[in-house]
């Protein structure tokens, strides 16, 4: 029984060291790792800026019934965005959009996820926007304050802590969706693995690495909505 344990020990040293160690294998998973974090964060930035542009016209057109013109074009693009693969649109985008630019390809990434994400954090203000009693509008409007500032200083404060853990399952989402910007030449962290793989003929380990990267990377994730969720709800009591 020792032997074998020992056998089955040995065996898995030679395949970390042949995966990970020889050539210095480990940094395809490190620089991956940071590229996939760059696109996440800049891609989280442009669809949290997008998202909330799409839902203020979105939610403005319907309790107010202005902005119709723009209302339709928001409308039009969430049923595209949402109605297409993520991994179709970051194709178009870099091979299409910005065939004949020489940009960088993290940089079309960041767009192309940013306005993909854009597309569900628009419909998650929204609807946490109109969750809110629209008494609480007409309160603020008798209060003296006129439309804009009623929506940000009653309205708004309300619908954040309401989208807060949709906003944060949106976050691991395109966390996770960044995975497929190896399509457009991108060394990600997926891609990172892949090209471990492709060297060692091992899918296993080097694949096993990434998952359990990604799952570290989402349970911190879920422990700062949470702990952010925590400290929000204490500030109602308090």
């Amino acid at each position: 029984m020792l032997d074998f344990l020992a056998a089955q020990w040995q065996t898995f040293a030679d395949s970390f060291y042949r995966n990970f160690i020889e050539d210095n294998r480990w940094t395809y998973l490190t620089s991956g790792l940071l590229n996939t974090l760059l696109i996440t964060l800049g891609a989280l930035v442009v669809g949290v800026a997008l998202g909330f542009a799409l839902a203020m016209i979105r939610t403005t057109h319907d309790r107010t019934g202005r902005l119709k013109v723009l209302n339709w074009i928001a409308k039009l693009y969430l049923t595209v965005v949402r109605g297409t693969p993520v991994v179709v649109q970051l194709i178009l985008i870099y091979f299409g959009i910005f065939a004949a630019v020489n940009i960088n390809a993290t940089l079309v990434a960041v767009i192309a996820f940013g306005l993909n994400s854009a597309a569900y954090v628009a419909e998650i203000f929204r609807s946490g926007i109109m969750s809110i009693d629209p008494g609480q509008m007409e309160a603020g409007r008798s209060l003296g304050l006129n439309y804009t500032q009623t929506t940000w200083k009653i309205i708004m404060p309300q619908a954040i802590k309401n989208v807060l853990p949709a906003l944060g399952n949106e976050m691991i989402t395109l966390l996770k969706e960044t995975s497929v910007a190896g399509y457009v030449g991108i060394r990600d962290l997926t891609k990172g693995g892949d090209l471990i793989r492709s060297r060692t003929f091992a899918p296993f380990m080097p694949m096993l690495a990434v998952a359990a990267i990604y799952l570290v990377l989402v349970l911190v994730l879920q422990y700062g909505v949470g702990k952010l969720e925590r400290r929000l709800r204490q500030s109602d009591r308090d």
